[in-house]
C-alpha cells in the first residue's frame, strides 16, 4: 500500500496547493483524487511532482508494509 502524504506535507511547506498543480502546473484534477485517496498514479505523475516540488521520490511518497494496514 502507498500513502501519498509525504507529497502534502511538501506541498504544504513550499506553498503550493492543490489549485496552483491544477490549474498552473497541469496536473490533473483525477490525478489529485487518486493521491488525496492513495490510489495508485503513475511514475510519470511522480516525476513531475518532484519537477514541480525540487525533490526526490521520497519525499512525496512512503510505501507501506502489509503490517501497517
Amino acid at each position: 500500500m502507498y500513502s501519498y502524504s509525504p507529497s502534502l506535507e511538501k506541498m504544504q511547506k513550499r506553498g503550493i496547493t492543490t489549485y496552483s498543480l491544477v490549474n498552473h502546473h497541469g496536473i490533473s484534477s483525477h490525478l489529485m483524487r487518486n493521491q488525496r485517496h492513495n490510489k495508485n498514479v503513475t511514475l510519470e505523475t511522480i516525476h513531475r511532482l518532484c519537477q514541480i516540488l525540487n525533490c526526490t521520490p521520497n519525499d512525496v511518497l512512503e510505501i507501506l508494509s502489509d503490517r501497517d494496514n
